[in-house]
């Protein structure tokens, strides 16, 4: 070390300090409509900022960079003045220049202990605070909870919970606040605190009460509840409290929010029963535990037999009843929050459902959403799973040409999966699905829904895939066999229409067409715009000779992906080196689809 080195290190004090960070809106987007403009009202307000608001509030420019601007002060409430009056500043700079433009800042404070020379700071709190203002909207705040601690007595109306909020890699999530109200594209909505959660959303089901049953019957809202806690229990999207943790809520006639609080449960599924002959109608209900609300009812029957000796599709009926009911509130409740303040069980949900939709921004968006949940639950295996299908289905689908790099980034989000859980059936199951869509590897993808299968002989994704791939082959006897087996696993709608997609794929390869147009038509319920679905449709009404059904499907996919042709048709369908391959391309050019 040389002597100016030395001397500048002997300089070094640990100290605590409030860091104040500014962030100039959108500026690349300003500088491009008008650079010397955007250029001149910056440094305009850089310049006033630096000599006039940050000495007025004793605090020290420590950093300029391009549009930011880092400073830090001695005392948490001459920091929260100080951040106000910027934005005071640019308020006023906006109506006294009507038409153009304004230049808008996002800011964050934290307090936080760190070194301190004459020329910089140093530490991890400065790293917290710098991330912190990506919580902000433009003309916004977002300070720590360190900082509300300080300011609660001086600013304490001026100040919003906004939860538990994720940032990029930091691996809990921090509490965040917002001070001064919320600016013009608020980040996070006023009112959207969330709190952190696992990555399955939770259901109990509490024993349905019997309400005015004969002799004999006081037991069937016990069996009921049983069968469908075991149906609930195979969908690995939810977690299903125990049986023996509900059984003792037996009519307590708690609320919602109630039995939450002692469960720890964000749904509750609760009803009651009556009987008259040889018929049971019950009344169930599911209701969101946070709010005390009811998001599905439904009363439905059937025969005191058939659900005593388990042939009752009551429980079947209630499973379809209430996944789709918890899929459908949290894609409601995910449109009013942002992606910072989701709960992670709602992003896993939210993506899940939209990446099946078949619509091109959704898709996308579920791709942000899987990235930013393997980034906050990095030892979980889960996310990755999902964003290695993400990959998959975005090259199915004809929205990327680049077969070997999607399978690369697949097959990476896979290796992540199996590195947080080698157990994970859903990630072999994944897996096997890469190797058997991008890579064309039937063998070894086989072989990984078979270990999939061992893990778990009731994963339906694994059981779906696996049919899928004997479709291909051509083997359609045990296709059907398995897809029909991965439908009857029932998973959470609207992943339901994805089956049915690929049953309709194995009813082609056991040439049953009239069963593929039944799957294929029911399947578009929740994606009408689902190629994948469509083709497997005009294959079958070209098969039974609709040619002109045929034609108008194949004329919906060309409407959705104009540049398809037979070639590239085969050069995605892992069926190219197999008859049905030949079968079903023929049969698509039959019914219009180009050649080349």
């Amino acid at each position: 070390m040389d002597r100016g080195t030395a001397v500048e290190a002997s300089h070094l004090q640990r100290v605590t300090r409030t860091i104040l960070f500014a962030d100039l809106v959108e500026s690349c987007r300003l500088a491009e409509a008008d650079e010397e403009g955007t250029a001149t009202r910056w440094r305009g307000l850089r310049m006033a900022i630096e000599t006039r608001i940050v000495p007025g509030h004793h605090g020290r420019l420590v950093r300029t960079e391009g549009d930011g601007l880092m400073i830090v002060f001695e005392e948490a409430l001459e920091a929260a003045h100080c951040a106000l009056d910027i934005q005071r500043m640019c308020r006023r700079g906006a109506s006294a220049q009507p038409g153009v433009e304004p230049l808008l800042l996002r800011e964050s404070l934290h307090e936080t202990d760190l070194l301190a020379d004459q020329r910089d700071v140093y530490g991890r709190g400065v790293n917290l605070a710098a991330r912190l203002y990506n919580l902000a909207g433009p003309g916004e705040i977002v300070i720590s909870e360190r900082i509300r601690e300080r300011l609660a007595q001086n600013c304490k109306d001026q100040i919003e919970d906004l939860g538990e909020c994720h940032l990029r890699h930091l691996a809990r999530p921090v509490h965040a606040y917002r001070l001064g109200g919320p600016g013009p594209r608020p980040v996070i909505a006023p009112g959207a605190a969330a709190h952190a959660q696992p990555l399955r959303a939770s259901v109990a089901v509490i024993p349905f009460a019997a309400r005015a049953v004969e002799p004999g019957h006081e037991a069937l809202g016990e069996i009921l509840a049983d069968e469908i806690i075991a149906a609930l229990s195979r969908c690995d999207r939810l977690q299903v409290i125990s049986r023996l943790s509900t059984s003792v809520l037996r009519n307590q006639r708690l609320s919602a929010r109630e039995t939450s609080a002692l469960l720890d449960a964000r749904y509750v599924l609760s009803g009651a029963y009556r009987t008259s002959r040889d018929r049971l109608i019950l009344s169930a209900e599911l209701a969101d535990a946070r709010s005390d609300c009811v998001v599905w009812a439904q009363t439905m029957s059937d025969s005191i037999g058939a659900i005593v000796l388990g042939e009752s599709d009551l429980a079947a009926q209630l499973r379809q009843g209430v996944g789709a009911a918890v899929v459908a509130h949290e894609l409601d409740r995910a449109r009013t929050q942002s992606l910072p303040t989701l709960e992670s069980s709602m992003v896993l949900l939210n993506a899940i459902a939209l990446m099946h939709r078949g619509v091109f921004e959704e898709f996308e968006r579920a791709g942000q959403m899987l990235e930013v949940l393997a980034e906050r639950a990095r030892r979980q295996a889960t996310p990755y799973a999902w964003l290695a299908k993400w990959h998959v289905l975005r090259f199915n689908r004809g929205w990327t040409t680049d077969r070997l790099g999607e399978a690369q980034a697949a097959l990476d989000c896979a290796k992540a999966a199996l590195d947080a859980d080698s157990q994970s059936s859903i990630a072999l199951a994944v897996e096997g699905f890469v190797q058997t869509n991008l890579l064309r590897e039937l063998d070894i993808g086989e072989a990984r829904y078979s270990r999939a299968l061992e893990v778990n002989p009731n994963d339906s994704l694994a059981w779906l895939l696996k049919g899928t791939l004997h479709a291909f082959k051509g083997e359609g006897d045990e296709a059907v066999a398995a897809t029909s087996y991965a439908l009857s696993l029932s998973p959470l709608d609207p992943l339901r229409n994805f089956y049915e997609s690929l049953c309709a794929t194995a009813a082609l390869s056991a040439k049953e067409y009239k069963s593929a147009i039944r799957l294929a038509q029911a399947s578009p319920r929740g994606g009408p715009t689902n190629t994948s679905t469509l083709r497997a449709l005009a294959i079958a009404q070209s098969e039974l000779g609709l040619l002109d059904d045929a034609r108008a499907t194949v004329a919906r996919v060309l409407a959705i992906e104009p540049g398809l042709t037979v070639k590239r048709y085969l050069e995605r369908s892992p069926s190219a080196g197999y008859e049905t391959g030949r079968i079903w391309s023929t049969a698509l050019q039959r019914a219009g689809l180009p050649p080349v």
